[in-house]
Formats: C-alpha cells, sequence, structure tokens
C-alpha cells in the first residue's frame, strides 16, 4: 500500500499539462491549454487544460479530472496504477506500507508468475529469428499476411519442437521450476522429469488489461486431426481465462475512444483485423462469451458489435452472446459475415474502408438479427411464429434499464403489429420468474453452505415507471453542489428586506452555511449517492477549516472516479470568460450569489415535492379506498406547496 504522505507528495507535484502532453500535443491559449480530445473524434479542439486549476476539461464529450485522473482515463488503469506512473515520471520514490508476511509473499508469487511469463514471451518471439521458427513459425505468420510490425506488437512467437527446450532455457536463465509448473508453461513427468506444455506451435501471448503476459494460447499447425489445434494455458493465479479478453490491451483506447467494441472469436481474427487499421477488436479467450468478459469490456464502452462467422456455429455463438451482453446492461449489435468467411479472411480480401462499410451497413440491432432467423425457421406456421415472438419479448426481459426495454418492446411490437402491453405482460412475467428462481437458487446456496435463515428476498419491480433511479432531483441536486465547489467560502450579500435572510450585515452567511442550513432544517440528504458522497465529503473539509481549493482539490484526485469525475464536471464553467465578466459588469459575485442560492434552493425544493407526487400517484395502484383518499389529501397539499414555491421562482401566477 502506498503511504498517504507519499500519495499527497506525488498529487502535490504532478502538473497537468505535463502530464496530459506526454499523450497529447497541446497549444497555448492564455492562460490554458487546447487539442482534440483524446477521448473521441474530433476536427476542432474542444479539450482545455488548465494550469491554474490542475484539471482538464472536454467539452465534447464531458470528460474531466486531475492528473492522476487522466492517467486512470488514458491507461485505462487503477487508481494505484496511476500513482505508481506519476511517482514513476517525477522520481519519487514509493516505500510501501508495511505489509503482513502473507500479504508480501502473495505479491511476490504473483509478480514471480508475471516475470516467468514475460521471459516466456520473450523466448518464444527470439524464435521466430532463425532455425525452425523462422522457416516454420514465421513462415506460417506471414501466410497469413501478416506484417512484421503486427507479429511485432503482438509479441508472436514460436514454441520449439524440442520437449525440454524453453524448460531448459528458463532454468538456465534461473527461474525456478515452481514457477514454471504454476504458470503451465511446463509440465511434470511422474519420474519429476520437466517439460515443455507448448512445443511445435506458433504461439500467441494473452495480455491483461495493463500490459502484462498472463497467458498463451499455442496452435498447432499440422494437419493431424488427433492433435489439438489449439493448447490454451491452464487457469493460474494471474490468468482466469472466463476475465481474459485477447486483444484488450491493444484494444481498450480505441475501445474508449469509438465508444464501441467489435467483438470476435478467433485470435487470427483479432490480430488481422487490427492490422487493417480496425483496432477496438478482442476476442474471448478459449471459451464462450462470459458475464465476466461482459464487464470488462463495460469499464471501456456500452456499445458491442458480435462479427461471428456466418454459418451455423457463429450464428449461434451470436445468439449465446446477445443475451448475456443484454443483461449486463450493454448495447448488442450483430454482424454476419458472408458464408464461408470469418473476420481474419475477410479482413485480407478487403480495404479497410471496405471492411468499415460493410460492418456498417450490415449491423443489425437483436430484434432485426433473431426476427430474420427465426422468421426463416418459422416459415407460415403462426405457433412457431408466436414462439418467435416470446423468444425475443424474453430476451428484452433480461435488459436491466426499464427504458432500454420500453424502446425495444416499441420496436418489437412495431415489427409483429402487436399492442406492447402483451409483450409488457410476458416481459412481467419473465421477470417475476427470474426473480423467483434467484431466490430459489439463494435458498439451495444457503442449504448447502450451513447458513440458516431464509434467504432475503428481493424487492419486486414496480410496474409503473416510477423507481428510486429516475428520481427528477438530478439537476437540482447538481446545482447545489456546483455553486459549494465553485463559490463555497463566498459570503452571501443579502438586502436588508430580505425574504431569505434576517441575520444581521456583519454576520453574512458563506454559500455552504446557507445551504447547509437549508438542507439539514428538514433532514434532507440529496438522493444521488455519488452527489451525496461528494457533499458530505465537502462539508467534512469545510467543517475542518480546509481551504477551498484544497477541498475540491482532495475530491478531484479522489480514488472513486465517480466522485472525481463529477467533481471536475460541476467545478469548472463552460463558458468562463463570458459569463463570468457578464456577471461581474451586472453586480458584484456576493450580490449575484445571494439571488440565485436562494433560487437553486428552492428549485431543489420544488424538485423533491414533485418526487414525493410522482411517488404518491404510482402508490394509487391497487390501493384500498383509505389509503387512496389519504394520499390524494397529500398529493394536494403538496401541490398547494409546490404551487407557492413555483410562484417565488417566478414560473407560476398565483
Amino acid at each position: 500500500m502506498i503511504p498517504q504522505e507519499t500519495v499527497n507528495l506525488i498529487l502535490d507535484t504532478a502538473r497537468i499539462e505535463d502530464v496530459v502532453s506526454d499523450f497529447v500535443a497541446l497549444k497555448r491559449r492564455g492562460a490554458n491549454f487546447v487539442a482534440c480530445c483524446p477521448f473521441h473524434n474530433e476536427k476542432t479542439p474542444s479539450f482545455y487544460v488548465s494550469p491554474a486549476k490542475g484539471i482538464f476539461k472536454c467539452f465534447g464529450c464531458g470528460k474531466a479530472g486531475s492528473a492522476v485522473g487522466f492517467v486512470m482515463e488514458h491507461e485505462h488503469c487503477s487508481y494505484v496504477e496511476a500513482l505508481r506512473y506519476l511517482a514513476h515520471k517525477y522520481n519519487i520514490e514509493i516505500v510501501e506500507a508495511e505489509e503482513s508476511a502473507e500479504e508480501i509473499a502473495r505479491r511476490q508469487r504473483s509478480e514471480s508468475l508475471l516475470l516467468v511469463s514475460e521471459f516466456a514471451q520473450q523466448f518464444f518471439a527470439r524464435q521466430l529469428e532463425s532455425g525452425e521458427g523462422r522457416s516454420v513459425g514465421y513462415a506460417y505468420f506471414r501466410s497469413r499476411g501478416l506484417e512484421d510490425e503486427t507479429i511485432r506488437r503482438f509479441g508472436l512467437g514460436w514454441a520449439p519442437s524440442g520437449r525440454t527446450t524453453f524448460t531448459d532455457a528458463a532454468l538456465a536463465a534461473g527461474y525456478k521450476a515452481e514457477y514454471l509448473l504454476d504458470t503451465g508453461l511446463c509440465i511434470q513427468y511422474e519420474d519429476g522429469r520437466l517439460a515443455d506444455r507448448f512445443h511445435e506451435r506458433a504461439m500467441f501471448p494473452i495480455r491483461s488489461v495493463s500490459g502484462r503476459v498472463i497467458a498463451f494460447s499455442g496452435r498447432t499447425l499440422r494437419s493431424d486431426g488427433n492433435i489439438a489445434k489449439y493448447v490454451n494455458s491452464p487457469e493460474t493465479e494471474i490468468y482466469v481465462k472466463s476475465r481474459a479478453l485477447y486483444g484488450i490491451y491493444l484494444a481498450k483506447a480505441e475501445i474508449s475512444r469509438q465508444d464501441k467494441c467489435i467483438l470476435v472469436e478467433g485470435n487470427v481474427d483479432v490480430v488481422s483485423m487490427h492490422q487493417l487499421g480496425v483496432t477496438n477488436v478482442v476476442a474471448s479467450c478459449g471459451t464462450s462469451l462470459t458475464v465476466e468478459q461482459v464487464r470488462l469490456i463495460h469499464k471501456f464502452t456500452e456499445n458491442v458489435t458480435i462479427m461471428y462467422d456466418g454459418d451455423s456455429a457463429g450464428i449461434h455463438a451470436a445468439l449465446r452472446g446477445i443475451d448475456l451482453v443484454l443483461q449486463e446492461g450493454l448495447n448488442v449489435r450483430i454482424v454476419l459475415l458472408p458464408d464461408g468467411e470469418d473476420p481474419d479472411s475477410y479482413a485480407r480480401k478487403h480495404t479497410l474502408d471496405q471492411v468499415r462499410d460493410y460492418i456498417r451497413d450490415h449491423e443489425q440491432d437483436f430484434i432485426e438479427f433473431k426476427t430474420a432467423l427465426l422468421l426463416e425457421q418459422a416459415g407460415g406456421d403462426p405457433l412457431r411464429k408466436a414462439n418467435l415472438i416470446n423468444d425475443i419479448a424474453d430476451t428484452i426481459a433480461g435488459i436491466p434499464d426499464a427504458v432500454k426495454r420500453s424502446v425495444y418492446v416499441d420496436a418489437c411490437a412495431t415489427r409483429f403489429g402487436l399492442e406492447s402491453d402483451i409483450l409488457f405482460e410476458r416481459i412481467r412475467q419473465t421477470r417475476t420468474k427470474q426473480i423467483e428462481d434467484e431466490r430459489r437458487q439463494r435458498q439451495h446456496a444457503a442449504a448447502r453452505s450451513g447458513v440458516s435463515g431464509p434467504a432475503p428476498e428481493p424487492q419486486p419491480e414496480p410496474s409503473a415507471p416510477w423507481t428510486e433511479e429516475n428520481r427528477t432531483l438530478g439537476q437540482a441536486e447538481r446545482d447545489l453542489l456546483s455553486f459549494l465547489l465553485r463559490y463555497g467560502r463566498d459570503e452571501l450579500d443579502f438586502e436588508s428586506d430580505s425574504e431569505y435572510y434576517s441575520g444581521s450585515e456583519e454576520e453574512k452567511p458563506t454559500v455552504t452555511d446557507f445551504i447547509r442550513d437549508a438542507l439539514e432544517a428538514d433532514g434532507t440528504r440529496m438522493a444521488n449517492s455519488v452527489y451525496r458522497a461528494i457533499y458530505d465529503s465537502y462539508i467534512a473539509g469545510y467543517d475542518a477549516g480546509q481551504p477551498q481549493d484544497v477541498i475540491v482539490r482532495a475530491l478531484l484526485n479522489s480514488e472513486d472516479r465517480h466522485v472525481a469525475d463529477v467533481t471536475a464536471q460541476l467545478s469548472t464553467e463552460k463558458y468562463q470568460l463570458t459569463v463570468r465578466n457578464f456577471e461581474a459588469a451586472l453586480t458584484t459575485t456576493s450580490s449575484w450569489l445571494a439571488f440565485f442560492v436562494p433560487k437553486a434552493i428552492l428549485f431543489y425544493a420544488e424538485r423533491r415535492i414533485q418526487d414525493r407526487i410522482d411517488y404518491l400517484r404510482h402508490s394509487l395502484a391497487g390501493a384500498d379506498p383509505a389509503q387512496t383518499e389519504s394520499a390524494m389529501r397529500d398529493i394536494v397539499r403538496l401541490q398547494r406547496t409546490q404551487r407557492s414555491i413555483k410562484h417565488k421562482l417566478g414560473r407560476e401566477k398565483k
């Protein structure tokens, strides 16, 4: 663990313009720097770096943050990894806090396994330079149309035909037999002798998201049907195949930039597509697509295009992948290549523009894909058609987002000429069954583990659109936080007859005191968990007497990237020069705040009331007469208060 003192030194030393300029060509514009954003495609610069505030912000895609946040976003690494990068850049020594003996041993063991794997990759790559590796392995890669730069970039190699060639080289280099066995690079015979797991195979190293070699996939070049086409590393402490994606290290930046991941089936498919110039491509590692792999993709984008072979196996693999991707909340489209083609062969036969055009023109959403596929099977049979519609409805039921489900229901209803209520009812039944199945699974798991007591009951899904997640308070809460983060210690200059403040002129409240008093008067807490975390952290720093810039900087450098991102968004102004100059021309900042901060609190109160009204209206469904009468009385009372607030805001006449 990095000591907090070292973390503070790293954050204080890092200069945002230095860090960003390692990756982006910055041009000075006044006190700031500008560039084309590295996180999305653009021709006109909308990416700004402010040395004074120590932050970056793109007004195109909205990404913003501090130096550590930029490294995390650009390199897709963890908070600790970003700190280590900055420490290395500024020659800051990191002396780890004291670890337990077990933690030290575990860390050292993992590092040893990674070092052995990286030695193996370098060994296999060197084999391509001469002898058997040159005449067989290198010749194979070239026959597949792979260029030298592509071979080098992916670290491809050759495992010699000798049964102990690699083992002998590793032992001679000082690597322990224990780690050779534990990485799966070697096997051990009953008599204790070690031998190579991979021999006479083209080697594809598998890398982690951070670029470390964690495993291998070896392809035989023999046509003998008795020999497995691929031999893959077994699962180890550093490699769990269900969590790994081939090519993710090289693809992650482009996936994020294009906001789309193309998923293919094979290693060579990935390599060929990257060589052509389509670099947002990955493949699952020797396994069918898994939940963990989808969640890994989700770190970089919400959009997945499945690009499988057009044969029967490819179609069925695409069908399996659709439900999995949708259930994890991602958007999925499908591209099937012409029969007999795979991404590798298609990439070698076509230009970059042709491949991009084909993907664009042949992408289908899952409803189009399933409809075309299953209608062909159903023919004119109405029962089969009904089963097709139910199948699509069941797929929609797996989508966690209610709004997306509703959009897909409308599309499906239009496609088949159905009432949407019929599909919603099928989806409701399916989701209810899913919840019940999950409850039983938890009960069985608890019974097997010997845990007493019933499994917790899942909360039923509301049938109306109101949920905790779609509250209407978002913008109002953002406004209040923005005032805190930008003007928290500024005083409010109220007029003597102000309806919002009755204290003396000598005791002018700060923005923070005024907002906190208003919220705490009735025990209000922000509904959004990230906003609430920012508010609580800000108030804690304020009460501790920390300067405004220290509080904001701590939030910008938070390990919680949601907190850091939102802080960056709300502590900057999109139209800094225009707005601030306009404000200054009209009035002082203190007077301006005295007018707008109370308005923001009123707006927040009005939104809270509307949120409560929406909830009460939702509760009327299925309520008994007494409950209905009570709810209606509450709604009338709340609407009266809401009208009064709107009148103060100038949005409604009395």
